[in-house]
């Protein structure tokens, strides 16, 4: 279990089930595992969904839960607890998301791919961090915190896109409903700690299943029903629950999803011939990341520190752009959300996150690589001339 609470291993995992869906698609056992992602399961004539849908819509809301928690301690206790704590992030974030919009809207003007915007928009904090335990080792501390700062904000413009842009036909009874068992869970979870925890969590687990149930025939994404329980849990039990789902969201969760989104076939076309919904994403992913965080990023190091000397260095910003281009989960899903009804488009999205992914990977890598080499150097000089 403590590797895959580890920052390094569920990277590596993620990659490879990735890979591995990519293969299997293009590989003569592709239709058949097609077929059974499209199986429906569930209670006949009251509640099925496909099997696609239960990854995307059930899994993944595990996992929105757990970040979520993360978010909700960062906001209250961590990180971003202030507002001159989180302004630099939040300006450096907002790079990080206007200007891959506007690439990828450039890039797909006037074609039927102009609904992908969102896709870029996203950071994979795994992934990010994976990097960074690899190659970043004698970085500040800084480095790290700043880009958890930027991730978690990521996030939170994820989830509102999610929430905001991919809802329809909302049924407010059911909503309400929802709202109803959030709020029978937030002030429940915070009796935990008294002698009848056992059963307060069995009925904690069932208005978790009840609500997610509810989000989902609202019409609101049901991934939503994750992030509004992670919010309203009491933050002890809530930091306890995420402790015990991190290895399964990072051993199972993730790895399924990756694997079921990246089950694409590669199309026989040339390059020439693919959608600007796969040449938006390839290029707004890596450039407009690095571009867009390191220029706000730069702004935001000014405005916050009034003039005093910023504590990262230009170079670390691009850095931290570069790992904000791996987009991966939140932009597979975006992917599948933006593009529901168009198959081919979602598909050539799909293979360009993959592929930005990718590229924005290997110049982390080696952007991370070279600024940890030159802090390990510069504690080396400083401790001989000490």
């Amino acid at each position: 279990m403590s590797l895959l609470r580890s920052a390094r291993f569920p990277a590596i995992i993620l990659l490879i089930a990735a890979a591995l869906g990519l293969l299997v698609a293009n590989s003569a056992w592709g239709p058949a595992v097609d077929h059974a992602m499209h199986t429906y399961l569930g209670i006949p004539g009251v509640f099925e969904l496909s099997l696609s849908h239960w990854i995307k819509d059930g899994l993944l809301a595990v996992f929105f839960f757990v970040v979520a928690v993360e978010l909700q301690y960062e906001l209250t206790s961590g990180q971003l607890n202030t507002g001159r704590k989180a302004l630099q992030p939040a300006i450096a974030a907002a790079g990080g998301v206007l200007v891959p919009i506007a690439v990828y809207a450039v890039m797909a003007w006037g074609s039927d791919a102009t609904a992908g915007w969102p896709i870029p928009t996203a950071t994979d904090i795994a992934f990010a961090l994976g990097v960074l335990a690899v190659f970043g080792r004698g970085l500040p501390p800084a480095l790290r915190v700043f880009l958890l700062a930027l991730a978690i904000l990521d996030d939170i413009v994820g989830i509102v896109f999610i929430a905001v842009l991919f809802t329809t036909g909302v049924n407010f009874a059911a909503l309400g409903g929802a709202a109803v068992a959030i709020v029978a869970f937030g002030v429940l979870s915070r009796q935990l700690d008294t002698r009848a925890r056992v059963p307060i969590a069995v009925v904690l687990v069932l208005l978790a299943i009840a609500t997610w149930v509810l989000v989902y025939l609202s019409g609101v994404h049901a991934t939503i029903a994750g992030v509004a329980l992670g919010l309203a849990m009491a933050q002890r039990p809530a930091l306890r629950a995420r402790h015990e789902l991190e290895p399964w969201v990072n051993g199972i969760v993730l790895p399924v999803f990756a694997f079921s989104a990246a089950l694409v076939p590669v199309p026989s076309v040339p390059l020439s011939q693919l959608s600007p919904a796969f040449w938006g994403v390839l290029v707004a992913l890596p450039v407009g990341k690095v571009v867009g965080i390191s220029l706000f990023g730069w702004v935001s190091l000014r405005v916050g520190r009034r003039g005093s000397a910023p504590p990262l260095a230009f170079a670390d910003l691009l850095a931290a752009g570069a790992l904000g281009g791996i987009g991966f989960t939140v932009s597979l899903l975006l992917s599948e959300l933006a593009f529901s009804d168009a198959a081919a488009l979602r598909d050539q999205a799909t293979l360009g996150v993959l592929a930005g992914s990718v590229i924005s990977l290997l110049l982390a890598a080696g952007l991370v690589s070279w600024r940890a080499w030159h802090y390990r150097r510069q504690a080396a000089t400083a401790s001989v001339t000490a």
